[in-house]
């Protein structure tokens, strides 16, 4: 979502940024997924913020009762559809996360996963309100960054995009400290705990930070029952 991943990193080419990461990055990939994983039961509805061409919503679907992606890439979308064909039970909605357009309430779990709350370059205080809106009481919000220690795959990785042409040059003066920059104007930052902490509170949720796999940071939200 966001401008970059409409229009220049989108579908396909969005496809090949996965195809080509090694095997310390799928390792991450698939932790995620997992994770996510096990908040779902067989009558839960869950959304996806970011569904890109469904490669993370292809592994939901079988484990709900309805799922649900959202993506401002209409081409994204696109593949995602015939990425899914398959599922009677999945919906695919071109929507922008910061403004939803769904019910209070409507969801049981959301989940916006491999740091979409940067990739998105949407207000992040906003991206989580929001989530945390369509959600019912008692339900799950899940978002995710990279954990600290995973940095240099990280960094290996969007080194492999960017040979490939998928992404700009990387701007070696200005990446470091959890932060990528690519001469395109491509940026993709971090979000520590205590970023984590500011942005949900005074929301009406439990609040709890987890570490996956060593490669990514959760914060999940438990929102409060009335």
């Amino acid at each position: 979502m966001g401008g970059y991943y409409d229009k220049k990193l989108a579908a396909e080419r969005l496809r090949r940024c996965y195809e080509l990461a090694p095997p310390r990055v799928h390792q991450y990939l698939d932790a995620e997924i997992r994770h996510v994983q096990g908040y779902l039961t067989p009558d839960c509805r869950v959304l996806e913020l970011g569904c890109g061409y469904g490669r993370v919503l292809a592994a939901l679907v079988p484990a709900a009762a309805l799922a649900v992606g959202i993506d401002t890439s209409r081409a994204s979308l696109a593949a995602a559809r015939r990425c899914l064909t398959a599922f009677s039970n999945c919906r695919l909605l071109a929507m922008d996360a910061a403004a939803l357009g769904f019910r209070d309430g409507t969801f049981d779990v959301v989940a916006c996963i491999q740091n979409g709350i940067s990739a998105f370059h949407r207000d992040p205080a906003t991206l989580v309100r929001e989530a945390c809106r369509v959600v019912r009481p008692g339900g799950t919000v899940l978002f995710s960054s990279y954990a600290g220690a995973f940095w240099e795959h990280r960094l290996d990785w969007f080194r492999r995009q960017a040979a490939a042409g998928l992404l700009g040059p990387i701007d070696e003066a200005r990446t470091g400290n959890g932060t990528i920059v690519c001469a395109d104007g491509f940026t993709a930052t971090t979000f520590g705990p205590a970023d984590w902490l500011g942005l949900t509170a005074g929301l009406p949720a439990a609040v709890r930070i987890v570490e996956v796999d060593g490669s990514s940071l959760f914060c999940e939200l438990s929102i409060e029952t009335i």
